[in-house]
């Protein structure tokens, strides 16, 4: 659990990004009335303090404006909600703090849940920081166990699985492999360099989900979706190059993107159902044909419980 003084940091930063701009006073009294404060205003002091953490922890200045009357903001916050990395840090301390203060919350915040692996976590973060090879005894699904020497350059989270994403010594190319697949994990003594064109952003900029080749190349691929599905989509794109580019209102809306044409790409596509039509490419659209012709067999035949 995180400590009670990040959690301070947190709610701080938390209360700013809600109220825009507040002055010591009101900052004070709204930590007086929190569940974190103990039903005393925050010493100056302290408030001072704590603006120097919040910088230090997620990269954010608290400035403070004399000619408004002297009220504290964040500066440029916009940069912190792009941030996915601080983002994702605090959310998690806020979920964190949630917990703390419900006290009897159990039963009542449901998570999804993530397979195994989290516990190599760390051991892969401090590979990275270090630039240290990491030997793996990895077994995929469906596949025999293997060892493998991995330079690691970067980590993501898709679908609640951690994956690692370097570059393979047996295979000399980039790989990545999921967290929850790994047997066993050990640091090497053996370093790497890290290569100055591997952009983790760039290297998926193109793609849905976990799959790259780089053999693909990206192409235009245009949607129309129709229903509530639309808001989803407005809401949470489908990828970064997500735009929309027609919409007839209650009837439907049509989506445009630029990728490469992978099995996440067509899985994504299925899974939003009759709410999804492939427009474009042909290629695209005859593959998703196909998959619901195959769909269709399988339950247009009769099933007897055996």
């Amino acid at each position: 659990m995180v400590s009670k003084t990040i959690n301070r940091y947190i709610w701080l930063l938390n209360i700013l990004l809600q109220k825009k701009k507040l002055t010591f006073e009101e900052i004070s009294d709204l930590w007086r009335d929190c569940y974190l404060g103990d039903g005393t205003p925050i010493p100056l002091r302290t408030f001072h303090q704590h603006r120097k953490a919040v910088e230090e922890l997620f990269g954010v200045k608290i400035k403070c404006n004399p000619s408004d009357g002297y009220h504290y903001y964040i500066d440029n916050p916009q940069t912190m909600r792009n941030d996915r990395t601080r983002q994702w840090l605090l959310n998690s301390f806020s979920l964190s703090n949630m917990i703390i203060a419900g006290h009897n919350m159990n039963g009542r915040i449901l998570f999804e849940n993530i397979p195994a692996g989290t516990e190599y976590i760390q051991p892969v973060i401090e590979a990275m920081q270090q630039n240290k090879v990491l030997k793996i005894d990895y077994q995929p699904f469906g596949g025999h166990l293997d060892t493998f020497h991995m330079e690691p350059y970067a980590m993501k989270v898709y679908h609640q699985r951690w994956y690692i994403i370097g570059k393979l010594k047996e295979q000399k190319s980039i790989r990545h492999l999921a967290l929850d697949r790994i047997i066993e994990l050990q640091q090497t003594d053996n370093s790497f360099m890290m290569p100055k064109s591997f952009n983790a952003d760039k290297y998926y900029a193109n793609t849905i989900g976990i799959y790259v080749n780089d053999k693909l190349k990206p192409q235009k691929v245009r949607i129309r979706v129709y229903g509530k599905q639309v808001e989803y989509l407005r809401t949470l794109p489908l990828h970064r190059s997500q735009e929309e580019v027609l919409t007839k209102h209650e009837q439907f809306s049509e989506f445009q993107y630029k990728v490469c044409l992978t099995p996440e790409l067509s899985t994504q596509l299925l899974s939003m159902g009759e709410s999804v039509e492939v427009l474009e490419p042909q290629e695209l659209r005859k593959e998703i044909k196909k998959r619901i012709e195959d769909c269709f067999t399988k339950y247009n035949r009769n099933y007897d419980g055996k």
